[in-house]
């Protein structure tokens, strides 16, 4: 399999790797500069060249998964019969750098309702790499052309139009997606969140709305069996508090700081479980 198609598989996956790349080559070397290959924690794609050079490549490679390292970094091997790795010798008698760049399982974002407040809010996180998925039961809400504002995003965005329904769109989601609910219909937002309380896989739960709305909604989640400490998933208001702003693009800012702060929650998490299991 070529590598980009390998990488690509993995992003849907949702499985970390480290794309290695030759760098720079001095005197002879299996493979020239430029060259790619795509390492896992149990699989590899491509080829720097085989050997002790390659298996050097793997092995800081999966060091790294294991660290939950996101930086670049350079890893010089000389290929001469005087220098002695753990995997032999390999004495072409030339030099090659390779970058080793993580490729860390991204962020994924839900927002249900792509009104004024979510489309303000999708152009933010567009601009970041992540999984964007956009929900919305009303049809001229997720059109391309009104899309079209998102047409140079680097996230991978996903339109979801579901007409009847759209809490259905909750399992679907990576585990870990962050949901955010701001529909058009109080009854809709109200549904979403009694599926979101039963989805154990997602993680933070946004809701938008005034002081009045959530607290028929805790009234009616309670009714609905859930339990004091499951609707404390809920957060609202969204955004950053203080930011009292009702703007949709101020909104949207506040919601997005807000998210890039549970981001860096997300990967703190992953790094001290990482550090738990070595």
């Amino acid at each position: 399999m070529h590598w980009l198609k390998a990488v690509e598989q993995l992003r849907a996956a949702r499985d970390p790797a480290v794309l290695v790349t030759i760098a720079s080559v001095r005197g002879h070397a299996p493979r020239e500069a430029g060259t790619k290959m795509v390492v896992a924690a149990d699989r590899t794609w491509g080829t720097v060249g085989g050997g002790n050079l390659e298996a050097v490549a793997i092995a800081r490679a999966r060091v790294l998964l294991a660290a939950g390292t996101t930086q670049p970094e350079l890893l010089p091997v000389t290929l001469s019969d005087k220098v002695r790795f753990r995997y032999g010798v390999q004495c072409c008698g030339g030099e090659v750098t390779m970058v080793l760049e993580p490729l860390s399982v991204v962020p994924a974002v839900a927002v249900f309702g792509v009104g004024h407040v979510g489309l303000e809010l999708a152009r933010i996180l567009a601009r970041q790499d992540l999984e964007l998925h956009l929900v919305d039961s009303r049809p001229e809400q997720v059109t391309p052309e009104r899309l079209a504002v998102l047409a140079d995003a680097e996230a991978r965005v996903h339109v979801h139009h579901v007409p009847v329904l759209p809490e259905l769109v909750l399992a679907e989601l990576p585990p870990g997606a962050h949901v955010l609910i701001m529909t058009h219909d109080h009854a809709e937002d109200a549904a979403l969140c009694d599926a979101a309380l039963r989805t154990q896989h997602l993680g933070s739960i946004g809701l938008i709305g005034s002081a009045g709305k959530w607290a028929r909604f805790r009234h009616k989640l309670a009714a609905e069996g859930h339990s004091a400490e499951a609707i404390e998933r809920i957060t609202t208001p969204i955004g950053l508090p203080g930011i009292t702003g009702k703007d949709p693009s101020t909104i949207a800012v506040s919601v997005a700081a807000a998210l890039a702060g549970a981001f860096e929650q997300d990967r703190a998490a992953v790094h001290a479980g990482q550090r738990a299991g070595s």
